[in-house]
């Protein structure tokens, strides 16, 4: 199909309004204009160039962590929670009573999205993983009574108070098994000549239109675009989220999908999709170049500056890098010393200026390595 002979899809009659019902999209697309393969192909370079950067870069996995963290953040921020990056690295136990729901949907996603890389091993993307990961997502906190991991048996609607003033009404639910089948084997079929990218566009599209679950459909969305591109070898290492992309552009973004369903534009859709990926990449690949910048500066501060200590000091560094907030007890339990001599490493540190005491309490201290935060709150 010619995506400028692509329909959307129809508005169907339910209970006193309409809701739309997508077309099914496993069948063979392609395209005239121009300007979708120059940026496919730019997009796909720009991967490329993160692929082979993180080859280069010891210990990636270091940094995975925090890449997960700032897209757990961003995507919930989106849905309107207010957690920062520090506070989702904290322990529940500091979080004030009337910050906890936020915290705890932000740390859901975080534990939903290395479930769901790992279940990749055994598990093909398939509704099975969605579902999985959809189940971990809401176990706790608001989402808690939303039926996690449970395709959805009611009506849900997008903006608006009720159906009768909903901005837009997804399929009704005795639509989605044969729109959610058609899905799962739109994102595996290896007979469709469709260029990966091109194809999670057009997925992520749908699955948002689809709106399967009754919460958190945006965050799986979102998720299931790096999932995608993981299971099927186009990223190396979950290191390319969009949801920094689709905030920052959150009108743009919300109107080109719109844009699908009533005017048919798919194209629009596809440039504004590969244009967030050639942005996040770049963005990516420029942060994982500024962290091995900086794992040099405090690998040659600890050489430099500690002395016989240098060799147990070094331990601390790595840590850091995966756990940048962390206490005396933390460090002792990594490192191995005694908590006399975790103390002084920290003040150590601290002088050196790679730690910054967090609490300013005199038990139970937390430490923060801020240098390395601001790397991810771009």
């Amino acid at each position: 199909m010619n995506i400028k002979d692509f329909i959307a899809g129809s508005y169907k009659k339910g209970y006193d309004y309409e809701y739309f019902l997508p077309e099914k999209i496993n069948h063979p697309f392609y395209w005239s204009e121009l300007k979708i393969n120059s940026l496919l192909e730019t997009a796909s370079m720009k991967i490329g160039e993160l692929n082979a950067f993180s080859r280069l870069v010891p210990d990636t996995d270091w940094f995975i962590r925090m890449h997960i963290v700032k897209e757990a953040v961003v995507s919930s921020r989106i849905e309107g929670t207010q957690t920062n990056i520090e506070e989702a690295l904290e322990d529940e136990g500091n979080i004030l009573p009337e910050r906890k729901d936020d915290w705890q949907e932000v740390n859901n996603y975080i534990l939903a999205m290395n479930q769901a890389i790992e279940q990749l091993a055994e598990l093909p993307l398939s509704m099975r993983l969605i579902r999985n990961t959809h189940r971990t997502l809401l176990s706790s906190g608001r989402g808690v009574h939303r039926n996690p991991g449970e395709i959805r048996q009611s009506q849900n609607w997008i903006g608006g108070a009720s159906l009768s003033d909903a901005v837009f009404i997804p399929p009704a639910h005795t639509e989605l098994a044969d729109l959610l089948s058609d899905l799962e084997i739109f994102l595996n079929n290896s007979e469709l000549q469709i260029p990966y990218l091109i194809r999670i566009a057009i997925a992520h599209y749908q699955f948002e239109t689809i709106h399967p679950f009754l919460d958190g459909n945006g965050r799986i969305g979102r998720l299931l675009i790096t999932l995608f591109l993981v299971s099927h070898k186009i990223l190396d290492k979950p290191l390319l989220y969009l949801s920094g992309f689709f905030e920052k552009q959150k009108i743009l973004y919300y109107d080109n999908l719109t844009f699908v369903r009533t005017k048919n534009n798919l194209a629009q859709w596809l440039l504004f999709f590969l244009t967030g990926v050639i942005q996040t990449a770049d963005e990516s690949l420029g942060t994982l170049k500024r962290i091995v910048g900086l794992k040099d500066k405090t690998t040659q501060i600890c050489l430099a500056g500690m002395g016989k200590r240098s060799q147990t000091a070094l331990k601390l560094p790595g840590y850091l890098f995966s756990v940048p907030i962390v206490t005396i007890k933390d460090v002792q339990n990594h490192t191995g010393i005694s908590t006399k001599a975790a103390n002084d490493l920290v003040m150590t540190f601290m002088k050196a200026s790679i730690l910054t005491e967090l609490t300013g309490f005199r038990r139970n201290r937390t430490f923060i390595f801020a240098d390395y935060l601001k790397l991810f709150k771009s």
